[in-house]
């Protein structure tokens, strides 16, 4: 038994887990024993697993689900639904955690305070109070002992991922980074300062747009004064899930039930901004983060987890956009080597043509038909099948385009996505060719021109004199020249093989026609036998490389 197992309790909670579960692969892995190939257990006891783990197990799957590059749709599905689920910690035990972190006496500031949550997640629960002056707020509370479970469980984590790491499945996906990625996404979401940070962020960006009213978009306003690393305050908003105010203002006959496809271009359009403007979005919108108000508005909930997009992938996302909506499946070929690492050498025309048979298969059809998931975890599993490895800000943006439309399809199902970012696309390249000033472009454009002609004379006269004094000299790369100089090699031996054999039987014949004596005979018969090997090794060679042919 590995020291791993002896050294806390917690190494015993979770072998109890995997075993109670079933998972004998991780029992054996654990244990010491001899394992093979990683064996993962199936999607609904993959999550029932991180459940009895606890949260920070919770938050890991979390982070999985936004890698549809790694895991199979039915994976993605089933870790999408840790969203919720989390129990809360006691009311009596969070009252005393919040007396303790509050930086004044709760009675001070607050003239109401919910100790039940209303909602609870995996590193932190929400709860509804009162201020003095008599505004409603919302109080995020990061849990009790949580910072300790989170290092405690990191460990345990990343050893299992140095475990995983020797075998060809750890060293495929790279298993030790993505542990190192998830260690710094969970300790970054332990600071509620930067949660509110990216809260105000997203508030700004969408305050202002070209594309939808942004008075109809609601982020929480976050108060400061009151915020912590571990509590955060922020204004209250009243309303209700968008999914169960479709439901219930549609029964009344009038209001959002109206509205649908209006609200649906809303969000549609809201994001679109975050991914290809600002490059800067929210990875979570699940229908519980979007919020229908009482005033008609909607609001974006939850920006704990948040991605950014760089301006050149953006610029090649929009692309990408485009060559989907043109079902060019070359084009998605050339962007897909703009933005994925390759691990070895990619068979582009296998590439291109899964590209093109997906392309076929899904475009054009409604949300109500599509299955979004399986397309873009296809999509982005046909370029890990062909050795791309994908940054993980596109598997957050495809997790949250993921979410994005599938809140679209319970919504209204009549809406789709790629029509949607059909009317947008003349907007954007104008914003990436430009920009927002384009004075500025113009004038960066000039300086760019004037520093390219002030170097290129000095560059070019360098030029001319490596040339004159023959000191220049070229390197050339070819991609598969080694296995052509092997070709021709292999083919030059047999044929000085051929020729060999060829000469050894007609100097055997030779010899034979002349005067037969005892040890000419023994010479003709050696060169014959001589020839004979080669010839069969020659032949047997040529049968075995597959190439007789």
């Amino acid at each position: 038994m590995l020291e791993f197992t002896r050294n806390t309790s917690r190494e015993g909670e979770i072998l109890e887990v995997v075993l109670r579960r079933g998972w004998d692969y991780m029992r054996r892995l654990l244990s010491g024993s001899k394992t093979d190939e990683p064996e993962p257990p199936p999607p609904e006891v993959l999550r029932s697993i991180l459940v009895d783990l606890g949260p920070v197990y919770v938050k890991l799957g979390q982070l999985l689900s936004t890698r549809p590059d790694l895991l199979s749709p039915e994976y993605i599905a089933a870790l999408s639904e840790l969203q919720s689920g989390v129990p809360p910690v006691p009311a009596a035990e969070i009252e005393r955690f919040i007396r303790q972190q509050m930086p004044q006496p709760v009675t001070e500031v607050f003239s109401e305070f919910n100790y039940q949550a209303i909602a609870a997640g995996s590193i932190g629960q929400t709860h509804r109070a009162k201020l003095k002056n008599g505004r409603d707020v919302a109080v995020k509370v990061q849990r009790p002992g949580i910072e300790n479970l989170v290092a405690r469980d990191i460990a345990i984590i990343q050893y299992i991922a140095k475990l995983v790491s020797a075998t060809n499945f750890g060293q495929r996906y790279n298993i030790v980074a993505l542990a190192e990625e998830f260690s710094r996404a969970i300790q970054a979401e332990l600071d509620f300062n930067q949660e509110a940070s990216y809260t105000d962020q997203l508030r700004q960006n969408l305050s202002k747009s070209q594309w939808f009213d942004p008075s109809l978009i609601v982020v929480p306003e976050i108060i400061w004064e009151l915020t912590t690393s571990n509590i955060m305050v922020m204004e209250w908003l009243q309303g209700k899930p968008l999914l169960a105010a479709d439901v219930q203002e549609s029964s009344a006959g009038e209001g959002l039930g109206g509205r649908r496809g209006e609200i649906s271009q809303l969000l549609f359009r809201a994001f679109f901004q975050q991914y290809l403007i600002d490059g800067f979005f929210h990875a979570d919108p699940h229908p519980g983060n979007l919020f229908y108000l009482d005033d008609g508005r909607v609001a974006i909930l939850d920006c704990g987890m948040m991605g950014t997009l760089d301006p050149r992938t953006r610029t090649t996302l929009t692309e990408m956009i485009l060559a989907i909506v043109s079902t060019d499946a070359q084009r998605c070929t050339q962007l897909t080597l703009r933005l994925a690492e390759p691990m070895q050498p990619i068979d582009l025309i296998q590439l291109e043509s899964d590209y093109r048979r997906l392309l076929r298969r899904y475009y054009g059809l409604s949300l109500a038909n599509l299955n979004s998931a399986e397309a873009f975890s296809e999509i982005l599993q046909a370029a890990s099948r062909n050795h791309l490895r994908w940054p993980s800000n596109i598997g957050l943006f495809t997790k949250s385009l993921l979410n994005l439309e599938g809140a679209g399809r319970q919504f209204d199902p009549s809406v789709n996505l790629l029509d949607e970012a059909k009317p947008l696309m003349v907007d954007l390249f104008r914003q990436q060719l430009v920009g927002n000033d384009p004075v500025q472009a113009l004038l960066r454009t000039a300086l760019e021109f004037k520093e390219l002609s002030l170097e290129s004379p000095r560059q070019f006269g360098f030029l001319l004199n490596r040339l004159s004094t023959e000191t220049l000299k070229w390197k050339v790369d070819i991609q598969g020249l080694e296995n052509l100089r092997r070709s021709i090699d292999d083919a030059a031996n047999r044929r000085s093989f051929s020729t060999l054999v060829a000469s050894l039987v007609i100097g055997a014949a030779i010899v034979t026609t002349g005067q037969q004596t005892t040890q000419i005979q023994l010479l003709s018969n050696v060169l014959f036998a001589v020839a004979s090997l080669v010839g069969l090794w020659l032949i047997i060679s040529i049968i075995r490389s597959g190439r007789l042919r």
